[in-house]
């Protein structure tokens, strides 16, 4: 694969052009409120763009086909944001069956299944899922598009990226500051009262001062992090660590 070719789009496949047992990976994402100026598929646009290029970047390791992005998970657990319109939410529960039944699907014919996850309210399921399907004897992990030291949500971070990736959908004229706490003070309350009780405009953090270059410097960060971890083992949680690292 050329750089900037895209990468093999598993759902564009004939049944008979499919490698013999490739890494599949599959982005996690959310239909779900990000303030007044992002759209509501951010958590699935930052996901999908994550896995779109950490598959570009492994193509040079090997076959270039042997890497297949599957079409992403829109619908996970949201339920955090559930009192603002556009939400929608299948659960814990439903997600958990979800991933499960998935991965037992791909697995009677693909290779090592990779979840890209973008929506930090999917860990738990993901975590609880993961476990139980390498206990069952699958390949299968997880990785984060989380930057390092980012605000929670919607804040300065996914502006950033949401600018870099889909500048034609943030409006910043409607953008404003949210509740700046970090996610560990504000996260009994949200369990209690979901983001409205911390934040009425669904806002945890500053996007004002977001920038597509700081989105685009981001993401490669992102992609290089994923790119790195999806040759290595799952730790106790089902996230895969960087290639070479103990789990």
């Amino acid at each position: 694969m050329k750089p900037g070719a895209q990468p093999a789009n598993l759902a564009h496949r004939t049944w008979t052009s499919l490698p013999h047992r490739p890494v599949v990976l599959v982005p996690v994402g959310s239909i779900e409120q990000h303030g007044p100026h992002l759209p509501l598929d951010t958590d699935t646009t930052v996901a999908t763009a994550v896995a779109e290029g950490a598959a570009r970047r492994l193509a040079g390791t090997g076959p270039a086909d042997r890497i297949l992005l599957a079409p992403p998970i829109v619908y996970a657990a949201s339920g955090e944001h559930q009192s603002f319109p556009g939400t929608m939410s299948i659960g814990n529960e439903a997600l958990r069956f979800m991933l499960v039944e998935l991965v037992r699907s791909l697995s009677l014919w693909s290779g090592r299944v990779v979840f890209v996850n973008g929506h930090g309210g999917n860990l738990a399921c993901l975590t609880g899922a993961v476990g139980q399907l390498v206990d069952e004897g699958h390949d299968v992990g997880w990785v984060a598009c989380v930057p390092e030291g980012g605000d929670a949500h919607a804040g300065r971070c996914e502006t950033s990226l949401m600018l870099h990736l889909a500048p034609e959908r943030v409006d910043m004229l409607r953008a404003e500051p949210g509740n700046p706490a970090p996610l560990a003070e504000l996260l009994p309350t949200i369990i209690a009262g979901g983001v409205a009780a911390v934040s009425p405009s669904g806002v945890l953090g500053d996007p004002t001062g977001a920038t597509a270059q700081e989105g685009a410097r981001l993401l490669d960060a992102l992609v290089a992090d994923a790119a790195e971890r999806i040759g290595g083992s799952p730790d106790a949680r089902g996230r895969l660590s960087r290639a070479g690292a103990r789990a």
